[in-house]
This record gives structure tokens, sequence and C-alpha cells, in this order.
């Protein structure tokens, strides 16, 4: 048979009709929304949210949803639009372009969708920020914020069954809590229990305060009945997955938490299975929290992360965790990072450990990375001595309680006590004083460190003690004869330690002796120190053309 013959050249280019085309992939989900219209203005409450930008006399606004709800994101524009023109003009408003108010979808977070995204917003000159889905309630530094939580439908009969059914007493005493695409459904389901007989059930509130005994909650209690019983004696019964940040949060403040997932049918039209009620139990996960923070006892440099650049007094809070790490005697390097992931925070090899400066909730993050991730309150542990250290338990996500907030705060040193800052001054008068006496005995006097996981000696875990030379010129008082500081370079003597501000800096030294190029011939340097002091012997290179390069002028040609 004969060979095929090619009737035309290959295609070896990009045909000129598709020369235009994006192969890029669509971000925005391509499925259609299953929302009627109706259902479309009750979920994301149209009216109430046109009705409060009116009372706010906002003209810009931007519209923030989260990735699974963005399907929704162009009938919700057009019904806010629709609605904010029609109550316009009702209340006497002129058309005209000053009195036009724009809309806008912010369709990419900068970090997580729980958090509220002012960086994206002011892009715009956004005036308040809608926010739907879900959310952290972390206040905010510079916009207003109306909060959409998108409420979700709830099969009420099945949620009463399995409150029902995880208890054996009427009597018990529980708090309802539920996460906020569910809140509307807590009030109305503690009043039929209520009715039927479970007289010691008590519902939640949602208030902005992560800080809170249980966050961004206030529990409704009884008349005279506030105060009078610790939380520890009360059960939380809550509906849908709770974040793990929150279950950490309140292991150690209540009896015990329930969990009514949310994952099987929960409307009634279309029955399912029944949801299993799961009991939550974090002593595994606290037990892996407490080996991170074991693992920044000898690590020298840590990696401050900030995660958010929304929540309020991040950038206050940023210089006391910088202090706390100098105070003990270890290096930071401060990291602003959108999403997180593990590629990312693996390019920086030279740091340890890192803390995570974000909200209550994004501040804790666990997955596969290469160096611990712990949040600022463990890292508070973590810098306290070892006969010092001791954890009761408790765990925090969020950083207001345990950093410096304001002019005045308490931040805890690693010893356990507490010294005031004020004007801004992160490390107090007599503990200045104290460093200066101690400069020159410091390296002697710190007893020898341990890595408690290998149980080797660790010899670097402090690399920011003040060197010897340093200490001997800040203790000598200059008089009025001496020389002023020459700012001239200096030599460096040979094994000398890269220092910034008279300590020695680990970073520094990386760089200099990892990562700064010394020159042609450094390679040959015979003393292997890196500074070509000592050149190698010179010798006659190739010469001659390219078709016969020939070899130190003796004819041999390569």
């Amino acid at each position: 048979m004969a060979a095929h013959q090619p009737i035309a050249p290959p295609v070896l280019s990009t045909p000129e009709t598709h020369l235009f085309s994006d192969p890029t992939p669509l971000a925005i989900p391509t499925k259609e929304s299953r929302l009627s219209n109706d259902e479309i203005r009750e979920t994301y409450e149209i009216e109430r949210t046109a009705r409060e930008i009116i009372q706010g006399a906002w003209r810009r606004v931007a519209l923030q949803f989260p990735d699974e709800m963005l399907v929704d994101a162009p009938r919700v524009f057009e019904g806010l639009a629709s609605e904010l023109e029609n109550l316009s003009q009702e209340g006497g408003e002129e058309g005209n372009r000053s009195t036009r108010r724009r809309l806008y979808i912010l369709a990419d977070t900068s970090y997580g969708c729980c958090c509220v995204d002012e960086i994206a917003a002011e892009h715009v000159d956004a005036e308040v920020v809608v926010h739907y889905g879900r959310a952290c309630l972390s206040p905010t530094a510079r916009l207003p914020v109306l909060y959409v939580f998108t409420s979700r439908k709830l099969d009420a009969d099945d949620a009463a069954s399995g409150f029902e059914e995880s208890f054996d007493s009427k009597e018990e005493k529980v708090i309802m809590m539920a996460d906020l695409t569910y809140q509307s459904h807590v009030k109305p389901l503690v009043e039929r229990l209520r009715k039927s007989g479970w007289k010691n059930v008590r519902e939640t509130a949602v208030i902005h305060d992560p800080v809170a005994e249980i966050p961004n909650r206030k529990i409704v209690w009884e008349e005279g009945e506030e105060g009078k019983e610790p939380l520890q004696e009360w059960r939380i019964w809550h509906i849908s997955d709770p974040p793990p940040a929150l279950l950490l949060t309140l292991s150690s403040r209540i009896k015990e938490l329930l969990i009514y997932p949310t994952t099987a049918s929960t409307s009634p039209s279309k029955p399912g299975p029944k949801n299993q009620i799961i009991r939550s139990n974090t002593t595994a996960v606290l037990r892996r929290r407490y080996a991170l923070l074991t693992r920044l006892t000898t690590v020298p440099i840590i990696g401050i992360l900030i995660n958010t650049l929304s929540v309020a007094n991040y950038l206050s809070s940023t210089g006391t965790l910088q202090a706390m790490i100098s105070r003990a005697g270890k290096k930071s390097y401060t990291f602003v990072v959108g999403k997180v992931n593990a590629a990312k925070m693996a390019n920086f090899s030279e740091v340890g450990a890192w803390v995570v400066l974000g909200c209550w909730e994004s501040s804790l993050l666990e997955g596969d990375f290469y160096a611990p991730v712990v949040t600022p309150f463990e890292l508070e542990l973590a810098l306290q001595k070892d006969g010092e250290r001791v954890w009761s338990g408790e765990w925090r996500g969020d950083f207001e309680s345990v950093l410096w907030t304001g002019g005045t705060s308490d931040v805890v040193g690693n010893g356990g006590e507490k010294k005031e800052v004020d004007d801004g001054s992160l490390i107090g008068e007599k503990q200045q004083q104290d460093d200066e006496d101690n400069d020159e005995s410091e390296e002697e006097s710190q007893p020898p460190e341990f890595d408690l996981r290998t149980g080797r000696y660790v010899s670097h875990s402090r690399p920011m003690f003040s060197s010897s030379t340093s200490a001997s010129t800040t203790t000598t008082t200059p008089s009025s004869s001496d020389p002023p500081t020459s700012k001239v370079l200096a030599r460096r003597a040979k094994g000398d330690l890269a220092t910034v501000n008279g300590a020695v800096s680990p970073g520094a030294e990386f760089l200099r002796s990892q990562r700064t190029w010394t020159g042609l011939g450094s390679d040959f340097n015979d003393e292997g120190d890196g500074d070509g002091d000592s050149a190698g012997r010179i010798e006659e290179g190739r010469g001659g053309i390219a078709r016969g390069y020939t070899v130190g002028g003796e004819g041999v040609r390569r």
C-alpha cells in the first residue's frame, strides 16, 4: 500500500480564527443559580441592605462574595441596584450623576473569605462594604461594613429530634448555638424545645466581639440568672460544623460541645438521612498544638506572617510580636502573604517557625508545612522558659487579648511577669537597664538548651545577644575628649559574624556567607574564606577564532 501523502503542511502555529481566544479558565463558576428571584431577595436581604445603604448616604458600595456564592453575584447586583433606584425615587432623590450610587462586585478576596477585604474595596474608592456569607466579625480598621449572613434552610423537625436524642434528661443545662448562616433558626428552635419541657435550654445572640467568652455570641439568660453559674457547667449544642478555632477556644470553657451537622438533607420538602450528632473531642488536637509549641523553644529565627490588612490594631500588634521575640534573644522577619500555602512559606528556608497574625479564625493554620505555624497565644507560651511554661489547656485564636492593642497595655514577658507599655514603648525602662547591665555576662549566665524532641544540645537558639565588643562599648561612658564615632567602612576580621546594631544577626550572616557574590576567581581562593583575599595561579587562556581556538599559545586547537 502506498504511503499517505500529505496534501498540506502541518499546522505549527495558532490559526487566525483563534488569535484572540483566551485559554484561561473562567474564575466564576459556570453553573447556574438554583434560587428563584424571591429566594434571592430573601437570602441576600436585598430590601434591608438597600435601606441601610440609603440611610448611611453611601454612594460607592463594594459587594464581597465568597467563592461559592459568586454564581449569585450578578442577580444580587441587579436586584440591589433596582431596589436602590426604587427607594431613591420614593425618597424624592433626583437621578443625576452626583446622587447616583455605584455598586462593585469583589470577586477575588485578598485573604480569607471570612474577613472583610478592605484593600480590594479601596481600589474602587468604596465607602462601605457589604459582606455576604459567614464572617469572623473582627473589627475593621478603615471602612464600615454591612453583614448579610445569607440564612440557610433547616429542617426544624429533624433538628428538634436530634437535640432530644443528644441528652438523657430534660434537666440538662444546654446552650444552643449555630453557625451564622443558621443563626435565624436558633430562637424558634429554643422556644419549641422549652414548650416540650426543656426548661434549661438557653439561646445565643450574635454580637461583634471575637474576644467574648463565647466568640461573637451572647447568651440570653433568664432574669437574674446571669453570672450565678460558671460556663463550665453548661453544654453547647451547635448547629452546623464549627470552625476549628472555635472548637479549641471552647474546649476549656464549657462542659461539652455537641455538633449537629447539616451535611444531610435539611429541607422538609426533601427528606433525607438523619444527621448523626458528633461529640467534639479536642484532646488530640491540643496535644499536636503543644508539640508544635515546644519546637519553637530552640528555633533561632521566627517569621511573623501577616495574614490580614483589615483587622484593627494589626500593625501595632506586629511591633509587639517583634519585641517579644527580641526579648527572648531570637530574630524575627515580617512577611505579608495573601493566601497562605506550604509552597509560599517554603521559599524562606532560614525561617524555623511562623507565627500568624490574622483574625481569630485564620490564625489557626494546619497542613503539611515545612516549619511549625503557631498563633500569637502559642508563641507567648513558647517564649517562656522551660521551668515556667505551664499550659492549662486554654487556647485563644485572637491576638487582642495577648498583644498590645492601644497606648497602654500589659505585655507578658518570658517569666510570666506583666510589664506595662506606655506611649508606644515596647520595653520598659527597667527592662532596658537590666539588659545593659547583663550584656557582658548574658551568654555565660544562660543555662544550656536542649531540643525536647531529639535531646540534643542547641547552641544557636538565641542568636540576637549582643557581642562582647558592642557590650563593652555600651557599658563605657564616653567622655568629652573621646573622638566621635567613625562611620568609615572598616575591614571585617576573619571569622567575625555579621552584626546589626551591635547584635549578631543570623539572617545577615547567612546572606553574607551564602548569598553574596565576591567576584570572579573567588572559587580559587586558597584560604577558602570566600573573601577573595588571595588570587589563584594566573594561566593563559584560549585564543583565536570560533572555528578553532588555541590554548596557551601552543597551537593546540579546541
